[in-house]
């Protein structure tokens, strides 16, 4: 094996481990945003770990499709959570007596005066 073998299967295994350790988060952690945090961080991570191993394994013309899923993941996932937690508190989903501080809150009931 060579050096980029190595490199590439170090890559992969860690982005796998990572993806495995968010999903493990989601099954889990005990509420809305505890589970948001856990599906995208690590997750996010993972996959770029994952990119980053398939690049060092693919000719460099092919690595530039590849860095482009990563800087879309990168950019749409803290906004998909973003969004999904907003939801979530808005519907009740959120238990709020776990809550340390709710800014939230206070910003809503800023908006309705």
């Amino acid at each position: 094996m060579t050096v980029r073998d190595w490199i590439c299967a170090v890559l992969l295994l860690s982005g796998a481990l990572f993806c495995v350790i968010g999903a493990y988060g989601v099954v889990r952690l005990p509420d809305v945003p505890s589970r948001l945090q856990a599906a995208t961080k690590p997750q996010t991570l993972g996959l770029l770990l994952i990119l980053a191993g398939t690049a060092v394994r693919l000719e460099p013309q092919y690595a530039v499709g590849l860095v482009l899923a990563g800087l879309f993941q990168v950019i749409t996932a803290p906004v998909l959570s973003q969004l999904f937690g907003r939801t979530a508190y808005s519907t009740g989903a959120v238990d709020k007596s776990t809550l340390v501080t709710d800014e939230l809150d206070e910003r809503l009931r800023a908006e309705r005066g």
